[in-house]
């Protein structure tokens, strides 16, 4: 099959471009796979960290890579960011600013949600990645904390999070919002589909939150299966991003609603001329000749540039709360 569709691409253009530092720690980098439990399934994606050795230039297909692989980490009382990418994302989607928090003193891990990825979109549109993506982010934290060889470092007081699209809903759902999977309520609204067959059969579980995140960085979230409601639970600072055209389900009018229902106003910042993919890092020219609708933006829109701004102000909000 050729790689050039947007589910390639997407795993593709998660290894690309990494932000050069200036800082004096570099990104390590590890692979990571939480053990299968039961019929939980293996969580596979990677830690990035503080490392003390100079980063090196790495070739990953088509791109040139700067980190240091298995470097030891430098450091201890670490805080700690999870990540969580958007629909058939990659756990290696937002790397950019994975690197910059561990450059900075941060531990960062991702993971490709199950059934929801690049390599494997099975349940992409079944009710359960919208059910199973928070309960997966609370798995993956208390195997970090319990299990992972070098648990030592983190400082479990000071746990972020970090998510795009549905990645930004799983984040608002594991920091206490309540989604309603009512055949009434977006999506769902007079129309059919997978996910809302199985809205109308009912039963659905409750969402998994997980208290020990103190503050969440959402960009361009899915707000689908919220109301003005769903957000009364919702205790940490948030900053909350949007793009000025939206895309992929997501509107600036949701985003927006979103940013006026949470109980305390959050730390909002509209990105003017942007689409829904620009949270996404650039791409390389051949895989946005494949993929236009991922990695083309607006006229006049650079997004390069932006994702240094990007990065600089996601990087000072979890400076500020989780100090």
């Amino acid at each position: 099959m050729n790689c050039i569709t947007r589910w390639c691409v997407v795993a593709a253009m998660a290894l690309g471009l990494m932000l050069p530092t200036s800082s004096p720690l570099a990104a390590g980098i590890q692979a990571l796979k939480v053990p299968a439990d039961g019929p939980l399934p293996v969580l596979s994606g990677a830690v990035w960290y503080p490392c003390a050795a100079p980063p090196t230039a790495m070739q990953v297909g088509p791109f040139s890579i700067f980190a240091v692989k298995d470097c030891p980490i430098a450091g201890k009382n670490l805080p700690l960011i999870v990540m969580s990418h958007g629909r058939t994302g990659s756990f290696l989607g937002h790397r950019d600013t994975a690197q910059v928090l561990a450059d900075a003193g941060f531990v960062v891990v991702a993971v490709s949600h199950p059934g929801d990825n690049a390599q494997d979109a099975s349940h992409s549109n079944d009710l359960s990645a919208f059910v199973d993506r928070p309960a997966e982010i609370k798995r993956l934290v208390d195997y970090l904390l319990d299990s992972w060889g070098q648990r030592g470092v983190i400082d479990a007081t000071r746990i972020g999070f970090f998510g795009f699209s549905r990645g930004g809903y799983t984040g608002l759902v594991v920091v206490g919002a309540e989604p309603r999977f009512d055949a009434a309520i977006g999506l769902c609204a007079g129309q059919t589909s997978a996910i809302c067959d199985q809205v109308r059969r009912g039963g659905v579980p409750p969402p998994v939150h997980d208290r020990r995140f103190k503050a969440a960085v959402i960009a361009d979230p899915l707000s689908i299966f919220f109301t003005k409601s769903s957000f009364n639970e919702v205790r940490v600072p948030i900053q909350l991003w949007r793009s000025e055209r939206g895309g992929d389900g997501v509107t600036p009018t949701s985003v927006d609603a979103i940013a006026g229902e949470l109980p305390s106003p959050p730390e909002f910042r509209a990105v003017p001329n942007s689409q829904h993919f620009s949270f996404l890092p650039p791409c390389p020219q051949d895989l946005a000749r494949g993929a236009p609708e991922l990695c083309i933006d607006p006229p006049g829109f650079e997004r390069d540039a932006f994702h240094n701004e990007f990065n600089a102000a996601v990087l000072a909000f979890f400076r500020k709360t989780l100090h």
